[in-house]
């Protein structure tokens, strides 16, 4: 039975960081009753080797997750997969050892993935003397100077005699009241950190959900693999509910698949319109003592809870510029735009530096100092404008499939905030967003090489619209022709708004010739074959004069081989305006117009395309 209320719990998923057997585990089991040292191997030899997980629900109701990382440096990729998803941090250091080297490299790590909030606590109060306190904590905070840390609660506590509990209970109260909850409205992402099969469930996979929600029922997507299983169940803080919101450590319990075909950095998610990448471009932060060298240097990326080989090009505008970097990565991963990363120097093993990442799919044909630009542009855009730089970049605008895949939003979102830039405009039948600066160039071009065709044409009533186009595709090409004053849209033709056909004299009187043919044969038009061989010019030629006047609609095309006189179809639209409602048969209509079947039928259709007619069954209903 699900719990809902659960769901809905305002939350706060806290990371432990710090050096090895500074007592971060020991602090977690005191503060929730839970021991998060769940393998064999960790329990025999005292320390943790993986991550582990713990809850606590504060008085005030508000729940925190706990992700207790290990502090060994030989498993700093452990922590790294579990800091990922935390939004705020417990720097954990010993009262009776002060900082030692996982106590700065885990706290440059929580920095460099953007986390900006926490509190420091000083554990094995019981076993330190006041001396020792007063100096940790001098340390600490000379550490945390500048830092998002720098202000941060300083609380010492006893794990095993109790004393401090209290007091961090409520910093953490206070803590989960001052972070901003994550956005549930987006896509759900959920980065797996864990895959097992339980029995009498199958397979579940736990992780923060970074964004969105998820609901019991959901198909969801999984990446990189293109396995698209649905939720069994899920759990948040221990108990079923029935969804779970961004930001709440969540356990799925997915049905059609094995939990081995799962990994860690494997990252569960609803949307199948995102798309792996193996190229980004970054901004890049280096630690202290560090900086890039030369050429292409090899590093460990760790981004969300996957690690990979990267290759790693600097790019720098000047000396003092913020770093940027390209990386060609070892295999793909999932990447959108602000995501936090950390770089690691595989030999020996050390955090290098870190950063987010600006576009997960950079062009590849700009020179460099193109692309500085555009990175310099794309890094201080929110995403209204990063919308904007997308599409005015574009040759041809950006299809809402597309720039779902470069930002990571819904189609939802993308449609408002195009709709509220006045740069911009939403094409509906293409779904494409096009920058109206664009817009405005193709109708100059068009304005020129309408000019250039009626000069070089000056008898034709317009240019086809096929051509027209100038190579863009219909939807396109409609937006530019859309609500332009200077064009006439005429059937299938179009033409500059003061354009006025210019013929030669022979050629007027050729038209004349053709159109009185047809006015006075009435409700019997004569074969174009004999009209055009009565006018004793080129076929050719003539067939474009006889074009020329159904384009300005003086003859008015039945079908292929039937044309009437513009007159003869007013009058027979008149003569069937004052009989609305009426039913007729096709006898009726012969015998009204005295006209031939063979002339009746395509007259008959061509009514009820026009909606002056209707056909029920045999007869006709004048509309």
């Amino acid at each position: 039975m699900s719990d809902s209320s659960m769901a809905g719990v305002i939350g706060l998923v806290v990371g432990t960081a710090g050096h090895i057997d500074h007592g971060k585990t020991a602090l977690v089991r005191a503060l929730t009753g839970i021991d998060t040292d769940r393998l064999a191997e960790e329990k025999r030899r005292g320390i943790s080797i993986d991550l582990g997980f713990a809850h606590l629900v504060l008085p005030d109701a508000r729940a925190i997750s706990f992700v207790d990382v290990p502090g060994h440096e030989r498993f700093v990729k452990n922590m790294l997969a579990g800091a990922a998803g935390i939004q705020a941090v417990m720097l954990v250091v010993a009262a009776d050892e002060s900082i030692k080297p996982q106590t700065r490299e885990h706290f440059e790590i929580c920095r460099l993935l953007g986390i900006r909030s926490g509190i420091i606590v000083l554990t094995k109060l019981d076993l330190a003397s006041p001396e020792q306190i007063r100096i940790t904590c001098e340390e600490v905070r000379a550490l945390c100077a500048g830092s998002f840390l720098d202000t941060a609660p300083i609380v010492a506590v006893s794990a095993t005699t109790g004393q401090g509990l209290g007091e961090l209970k409520a910093e953490l109260s206070k803590l989960a009241q001052r972070t901003s909850p994550r956005d549930d409205h987006g896509i759900a992402r959920l980065p797996i950190d864990r895959s097992f099969a339980l029995r009498g469930f199958g397979t579940v996979v736990t992780g923060t959900l970074w964004s969105g929600k998820l609901r019991v029922g959901d198909g969801v997507q999984l990446y990189p693999s293109d396995r698209q299983p649905r939720i069994r169940g899920l759990q948040v803080h221990g108990k079923a509910v029935d969804f779970a919101l961004a930001g709440q450590r969540t356990a799925v319990n997915l049905s059609g698949i094995e939990s081995s075909e799962i990994r860690r950095g494997y990252v569960l998610t609803h949307s199948s319109a995102l798309e792996m990448t193996a190229l980004i471009d970054v901004s890049l932060e280096w630690l202290e003592g560090f900086e890039a060298r030369r050429g292409r240097e090899h590093l460990l990326l760790h981004i969300g809870t996957a690690e990979v080989f990267s290759a790693m090009k600097t790019l720098h505008a000047e000396p003092r510029s913020v770093p940027f970097a390209r990386l060609s990565l070892s295999e793909a991963v999932l990447a959108l735009p602000g995501d936090r990363f950390v770089l690691r120097r595989p030999s020996p093993a050390h955090t290098v530096a870190g950063g987010f990442v600006i576009d997960p799919f950079p062009p590849a044909r700009l020179n460099r100092s193109k692309t500085i630009a555009r990175l310099q542009n794309l890094a201080k855009a929110d995403f209204a404008n990063r919308v904007q730089i997308l599409v005015e970049e574009s040759a041809t605008g950006r299809a809402l499939e597309d720039l779902v895949r470069l930002t990571g939003l819904q189609e939802d979102a993308l449609r408002s905030m195009i709709a509220r830039n006045p740069m911009l405009i939403l094409i509906d039948g293409a779904q494409r967003a096009l920058a109206k600066a664009w817009i405005a160039q193709k109708q100059q071009e068009l304005l020129r090489w309408l000019t250039a065709f009626h000069e070089k044409h000056p008898s034709a009533v317009g240019a086809p619209i096929a051509v027209a186009r100038l190579g863009l595709e219909p939807q396109l090409a409609a937006a530019v022709f859309d609500r332009f004053p200077p064009i006439r849209v005429q059937g299938d033709v179009v033409a500059l708004a003061n354009h006025k056909a210019r013929f030669s004299g022979s050629d007027t009187r050729t038209l004349a010739k053709i159109e009185d043919v047809f006015r006075n044969a009435g409700f019997q038009p004569p074969s174009l074959r004999e009209v055009l061989d009565s006018t004793g010019i080129d076929s050719k030629h003539a067939r474009g004069l006889l074009e020329t006047l159904i384009k300005s609609k003086v003859l008015v095309r039945i079908s292929e081989d039937l044309i009437f006189h513009q007159d003869v179809i007013a009058h027979l639209r008149k003569s069937l305006a004052g009989h609305n409602g009426r039913r007729f048969s096709v006898p009726e209509f012969k015998e009204w117009t005295r006209i031939s079947r063979k002339y009746a039928i395509p007259l008959l259709e061509y009514l009820d395309r026009e909606r002056v007619t209707r056909r029920e069954g045999d007869a006709r209903v004048v509309l």
